[in-house]
């Protein structure tokens, strides 16, 4: 059966992003049989307890700042070879609370310096590259503010600079708060993939591994070999990282030293943690993948691998690429089960290569453990699906060179269930990709309704998933949502502004779900009205190929007109010179004659006639058959015309101005949020609270 030319291109584009994240799939399988069959061959040489920096730097965090250096301070270490340096850029209660702190550890005889630069010029990356003009240790450790080295820390990861090639140590992160909430708990899983598996695989062999920002040790002339922080990317640990390991220089990872630090709890934090690694990878992989292409010393697996490793969030744009085309292809009936026709094997395949596979890998990762673990993985597959909105974005502002600030991800010292986060300050709101996620939920929600009556019912719950996702991606980042002071802890009680700025977010709220609920309904009735009968109309016309009983044939030709009636009740006429009706047509940009329902309504007329003469004579004879023969080839050629017309049904007027109007309304609510956010920004400013 010939496929239209857009049906074509939206196949084509649907394999080709299938074969590539396909690929990436694999590629993570591969680095699992490497963590698993690998050894790991970790010696550790005794080289007494040299001087170390240790490096905290900082940005507005006073719910943990104090819990960070307490927990430095107490390392098993001599006093005199820990040089502390808190680079602090904060601009709110965190600079007075750091600065006493500082000055009660000073007393105790502590090497520990307050270091304000006074400016935010290259944030994190900025302060590191300051930092190091005034450190004169060979070892320089790193903690971001919501981590906790245990007391052992140091004792034990320093003698594992046993060559002088290890330019790196990179410790394990463990996750303080990973019970805590369902968010907590998938965000656990993901990290444990990345350090049990991909870092422990690179590791373990000669491919490229990365610095992970904390929680790590580096040799002093590593760095300075390595050219230095640079402030070009979001992910200057990474881009560090990889010049590094260009220069000859061994990355080692640890994963039995664990070190606890906070996850985030909030939505719109999680998403902005995952937004920077995501842009931060593709600006890495713009800037390093050219020199790591030609340089001569780097093996041919390890390129491979650094292209993989730099380009892999490029993902999310295809999962989404597919979960738009998904249904097209659905409607105009292209089979793509991997086996034709046997939804079995399709299923067995897709839940192979996924969820079957990564029960597997979680039994070598967590042993004992893994079922308690595997109760997450549902979870996560959600997760990842929902954030797919996020992340493109994050790889399209990479790619199309946007510049933005290093926005940290805020923490509040959460560790217990019973801690709460929503009164505290750093509260993020959600932000416009949120408007996206619902957008994308929505055509989820056709797709769904689309499998089903095309009879593609299997696919429905692959939809379903990531349209979960993105309504609950969309939902947490709404309902976590909170106005709220950062500047000063000195006030507590809400502001009669804030108090207001919330009420008018709560009715925003709950009219964004009626919305939604709107649109959802509207769209299942549209879809009922104007796509539905065309599906059934395909199913009438296969009835009628698949049958020589005149009187069938009837029943369904009869059943056609009445579908034909419905659907070209509201679509576009075309006129000739004496003004009279020559077309009624989906397309009402372009017309064309295949899809001109008053012929396709004309020649349903001359097959009911047809099929009246064939009735009357003997079913022996040639004229049935040729007759017979005539109707199921004029069947089959009817069938296309639907199918060409269909995927423009779904475009037609009255659908583009709903969904502009809808569209409009959600935007509407965006943007007067966004004005009460900025109407208390200024309340603060001006009053100085």
């Amino acid at each position: 059966m010939a496929i239209n030319p857009f049906t074509a291109f939206v196949f084509d584009i649907f394999i080709i992003s299938a074969v590539i994240i396909t690929a990436y799939t694999v590629n993570f399988y591969y680095l699992t049989f490497l963590a698993v069959k690998r050894k790991e061959n970790l010696k550790t040489t005794d080289i007494g307890t040299p001087s170390v920096t240790i490096q905290l730097p900082l940005y507005n965090e006073k719910y943990v700042a104090k819990r960070l250096v307490d927990s430095v301070c107490a390392l098993d270490y001599p006093k005199d070879k820990m040089n502390i340096m808190v680079l602090d850029d904060s601009d709110d209660d965190t600079v007075e609370l750091l600065a006493g702190v500082v000055k009660d550890y000073k007393k105790q005889g502590f090497q520990i310096e307050h270091i304000r630069r006074g400016t935010r010029r290259g944030y994190k990356a900025g302060a590191l590259k300051y930092a190091m003009q005034i450190t004169d240790t060979e070892y320089v450790a790193i903690f971001d503010a919501d981590f906790m080295p245990p007391k052992w820390f140091l004792k034990r990861a320093i003698p594992h600079f046993s060559k002088s090639d290890i330019g790196l140590i990179q410790c394990r992160w463990g996750h303080v708060n990973e019970n805590y909430s369902t968010i907590t708990k998938t965000q656990a899983l993901s990290l444990d993939f990345h350090f049990l598996i991909e870092q422990k695989a690179k590791s373990n062999s000669h491919l490229f591994m990365n610095f992970n920002g904390t929680a790590g040790i580096w040799r002093r002339d590593c760095i300075d070999d390595a050219g230095g922080w640079h402030t070009a990317t979001l992910v200057e640990d990474l881009d560090l990282s990889y010049r590094a390991q260009m220069k000859g220089w061994k990355c080692v990872f640890l994963p039995d030293i664990v070190v606890d630090a906070e996850l985030p709890v909030q939505m719109n934090g999680a998403k902005r943690q995952q937004f920077r690694w995501a842009k931060g990878s593709i600006q890495c992989a713009i800037k390093l993948l050219g020199g790591i292409a030609i340089k001569r010393k780097v093996s041919i697996e390890a390129k491979i691998q650094a292209f993989i490793q730099l380009t892999r969030h490029i993902v999310y744009p295809l999962m989404l690429i597919q979960f738009l085309a998904l249904p097209v292809l659905l409607a105009a009936d292209i089979n793509l089960y991997v086996v034709s026709l046997i939804p079995a094997l399709t299923i067995a395949t897709y839940l192979a290569m996924g969820p079957g596979a990564y029960l597997l890998i979680m039994q070598k990762m967590y042993h004992k453990s893994w079922k308690s673990k595997a109760k997450i993985l549902p979870s996560l597959i959600i997760y990842n699906a929902g954030m797919s909105v996020n992340n493109t974005v994050a790889v399209f502002d990479a790619v199309l060179g946007k510049k933005n600030e290093f926005l940290r991800t805020p923490k509040y010292g959460i560790i217990n269930k019973q801690d709460d986060w929503r009164d505290k300050a750093y509260n993020l709101p959600f932000t416009k990709t949120t408007l996206l996620e619902i957008f994308f939920g929505v055509y989820g929600l056709m797709g769904i309704l689309i499998s089903i009556y095309s009879n593609n019912s299997f696919f429905a719950p692959i939809i379903g998933l990531q349209t979960i996702g993105f309504f609950f991606i969309a939902f947490m980042s709404l309902s976590h949502t909170r106005f709220k002071r950062n500047k000063s802890t000195k006030l507590q009680i809400p502001t009669k502004e804030e108090k207001m700025a919330n009420r008018i977010y709560q009715l925003a709220m709950i009219g964004m779900i009626g919305i939604i609920i709107f649109g959802a309904a509207m769209a299942i009735y549209g879809y009922n009205e104007d796509i539905y009968p065309l599906d059934r109309m395909r199913g009438h016309f296969d009835g009628i190929i698949g049958t020589s009983d005149p009187e069938t044939i009837k029943s369904h030709l009869a059943a056609i007109k009445q579908d034909l009636a419905v659907v070209t009740e509201d679509m576009t006429e075309t006129t000739n010179a004496e003004g009279e009706i020559t077309g009624k047509n989906p397309v009402w940009i372009f017309p064309t004659e295949s899809t001109n329902f008053l012929r396709i309504e004309s020649d349903v007329d001359s097959m009911i006639t047809s099929i009246e003469k064939i009735s009357a004579v003997p079913k022996d004879s040639s004229a049935y058959h040729t007759g017979m023969l005539a109707i199921k080839e004029q069947s089959k050629k009817l069938t296309i015309n639907i199918m060409d017309a269909t995927p423009y049904s779904y475009v037609s007027v009255s659908n583009i101005i709903f969904s502009t109007l809808w569209i409009a309304i959600i935007i509407g609510i965006f943007a007067a949020l966004k004005r009460k956010k900025d109407q208390l920004t200024r309340y603060e400013e001006t009053s100085g609270v």
